[in-house]
């Protein structure tokens, strides 16, 4: 069986006042943290909001552009797409 995977585009808002999935943004989501945008630890928090928010492993998710910018790229593996599905309707 072929690894499922989904790209995920995140708009980070770092620096907030508690870390959350914030609704979405353009054709992804916006997430905001608590970490500073320093030595990668938000690129770090976003992946364990992320892991939580889709049940997944912080390992299954990936950074794979936009490591030092704001909007970002992530690879999700091993992810039934109902459930991205039915997460993104929660932010509509």
């Amino acid at each position: 069986m072929a690894d499922t995977f989904f790209m995920l585009q995140v708009k980070v808002v770092p620096g907030s006042s508690r870390d959350q999935v914030a609704g979405r943004w353009g054709e992804g989501i916006k997430v905001r943290v608590a970490a500073p945008p320093d030595k990668g630890r938000a690129n770090q928090a976003v992946i364990q909001i992320l892991a939580q928010w889709l049940g997944v492993k912080p390992a299954q998710v990936k950074l794979i552009r936009g490591q030092t910018n704001p909007l970002k790229t992530f690879r999700i593996s091993g992810l039934d797409e109902s459930i991205l599905r039915n997460q993104l309707a929660l932010l509509d």
